[in-house]
């Protein structure tokens, strides 16, 4: 069996993302390079902003996945929305009601979805 450790995004400047990221997570990066940034998650999993003019092979499909934020529920979704939108983060879609749960959507400075929700019957 195989489990995912690492989460990289690929990002135009990684020093503008750490900050965005310290922010965001409210704790520092664990490592810090001009090309490189990695935060370590309560979970295990370790998230890495990474140069995109130094990934090789080349990428080129900025801004085409998601991270999840699972919330304990729809409040605290609510919650986050108007903590995140007074921060100045993009909100792509307000809070709403869907099949899975509550949700919302903000992007990060690379066009990175960020999907906060409570899944339904939370």
């Amino acid at each position: 069996m195989t489990d995912i450790n690492f989460i990289l995004l690929y990002v135009a400047n990684p020093k503008l993302s750490e900050a965005f990221y310290a922010d965001l997570l409210g704790r520092p990066a664990v490592e810090s390079s001009p090309t490189f940034v990695m935060f370590g998650m309560r979970s295990g999993i370790m998230l890495g902003l990474w140069g995109r003019d130094g990934v090789k092979p080349a990428a080129n499909a900025p801004g085409g996945g998601e991270i999840a934020f699972a919330l304990e529920n729809g409040e605290a979704v609510d919650a986050r929305h108007a903590d995140w939108r007074e921060r100045g983060l993009k909100i792509v879609q307000s809070p709403t009601d869907m099949d899975f749960g509550r949700t919302f959507v903000a992007l990060d400075p690379d066009g990175h979805r960020l999907r906060v929700f409570a899944p339904s019957g939370a």
